[in-house]
Formats: C-alpha cells, sequence, structure tokens
C-alpha cells in the first residue's frame, strides 16, 4: 500500500523518540509535502518531450522508489 510506504519512509527518515513528539498534524504536512512533490516530479518527467517512453517511466519508477514504494520488478530487464 502506497500511504504505508510513505509513511514507513518518513519514519525512517525521524529519531524514534522524536517521532513520538511529532503531532499527527506535523505527520500530514510532511507526507502531503512529499506526495505534491512527487507528483509534481512525474508531471515533469511526462512533459519531458526529450525521453523516450523507456526513459520516462524508468524516470517514474525512481521517483517511486524515492519516496519508498520499491517497484523493483519494473527494473528487471533481462
Amino acid at each position: 500500500m502506497l500511504l504505508r510506504e510513505i509513511l514507513v519512509e518518513i519514519f525512517k527518515e525521524v529519531q524514534n523518540d522524536m517521532f513520538m513528539d511529532l503531532e499527527i498534524d506535523i505527520l500530514h504536512e510532511i507526507f502531503e509535502e512529499r506526495c505534491c512533490k512527487s507528483l509534481q516530479e512525474i508531471k515533469s518527467i511526462i512533459e519531458d518531450n526529450t525521453l523516450s517512453d523507456f526513459e520516462c517511466v524508468e524516470k517514474i519508477v525512481c521517483v517511486f522508489e524515492n519516496i519508498g514504494s520499491h517497484v523493483s520488478y519494473r527494473h528487471d530487464f533481462g
């Protein structure tokens, strides 16, 4: 589930004891910011006419990996 993957990645970035002190509103803001940034990156990739379809998909897969959603099976081109 994408929501879980993004939250796990956020939790990895903050110390466990620090996490306990964070309010849910702050976590929500971090989550929203990460999602909006990722969507903007994906939009930019799609709009880049210099990329082949293959390169476009590859870059989008990397965006997902950067937010903790590993879709490594898309990197198995063998």
